[in-house]
């Protein structure tokens, strides 16, 4: 990771054009071959930038770059295309490069998986007397994400989502007019559970019989602090 903090301009030439004028920017050239321009705001999306493969060539200024001010031209060319990036290096301000080694990527917490785990382990948060019948109860259009039993025997399909909205509903609603087709199993009815159910969604589950659930993530899995708690 090579990071430049430079009073540059900037200039992306392709399939459209761009312009940046001179101020001071942090340059950062990534090991991938992207470059990104970045200015102190905007969050974490750059000014521009030119995504992998790319190669930097760093030249001197001609007559007219020399004239405006210009001390080094970096030419980013994409190696797929003819887009490229031209940056005008008017002045070196800091400079800093570091090894990074390789990256392990990013482990998400909280995603559909783990919440079928938890309720397949927890499955008394669906109410007193459930048992699990199985995991990704396979069917003809996808897997259930849980299929259990209450107390009075009944059959219950489970779908599971971070943020319940409305296709989350119509896809249950598939899984139960298929699984309400095997006699072994009907009736089936449904519960749709997730950390978040948006009010359209749950409009559209009670017009079709489907029981709505909000899930506690942190409280499943044993990490919620009530005393931390405002209310």
């Amino acid at each position: 990771m090579r990071l430049v903090i430079a009073r540059c301009s900037v200039d992306y030439i392709g399939r459209l054009r761009a312009h940046l004028p001179l101020a001071t920017r942090l340059l950062m050239v990534k090991a991938d071959g992207s470059v990104l321009i970045h200015s102190d705001g905007g969050s974490y999306k750059p000014l521009n930038w030119m995504s992998p493969p790319a190669s930097l060539h760093i030249t001197e200024p001609d007559e007219t770059d020399n004239e405006a001010g210009a001390v080094e031209i970096w030419n980013v060319q994409h190696a797929k295309s003819d887009d490229r990036l031209v940056i005008s290096i008017h002045e070196h301000i800091h400079e800093l490069s570091h090894d990074l080694g390789l990256d392990p990527g990013l482990v998400k917490d909280g995603v559909e998986a783990d919440l079928q785990r938890l309720l397949a382990e927890q499955i008394h948060t669906l109410g007193d007397g459930y048992t699990l019948i199985r995991r990704e109860y396979m069917t003809a259009i996808g897997p259930v994400d849980i299929l259990a039993r209450d107390a009075a025997g009944g059959t219950v399909a489970v779908e599971l989502k971070r943020r319940g909205d409305i296709d989350g509903v119509e896809q249950l609603t598939r899984y139960l007019e298929l699984l309400n087709r095997d006699p072994l199993l009907a009736p089936v009815r449904g519960v749709f559970a997730a950390q978040q159910i948006k009010p359209q969604a749950r409009v559209l589950a009670a017009d079709r019989g489907i029981e709505c659930l909000t899930l506690d993530y942190d409280a499943m899995r044993g990490v919620d602090d009530v005393e931390s708690r405002l209310f």
